[in-house]
């Protein structure tokens, strides 16, 4: 059975997206992504985006269809800080 990782891309019933989160009992998917919008209450906050999540519980992980990965490893090159990969184009 396929063990689901973050950083994952996955197919489950009719959504796609990556493994955002991984727990003892889920994982959640990240299906889209969008900008905050501009405001007084967002100009300072350190997260600039909105994330949607769909949860699949363990006893659907067999359903999972793995897909590809993001994780460093495929990464050969690096910024000049410690740790961080290139940005992808």
């Amino acid at each position: 059975m396929y063990e689901p990782v973050v950083d994952d891309y996955v197919k489950w019933k009719n959504i796609e997206g990556w493994v955002y989160y991984k727990g003892n009992e889920y994982i959640t998917i990240e299906v889209g992504v969008k900008d905050k919008p501009k405001c007084e209450y967002t100009k300072n906050e350190k997260h600039k985006k909105v994330h949607c999540l769909v949860v699949c519980q363990t006893w659907f992980w067999d359903e999972l269809e793995y897909i590809k990965n993001r994780r460093e490893d495929h990464f050969s090159e690096y910024k000049s800080q410690s740790g961080r990969y290139l940005d992808i184009q």
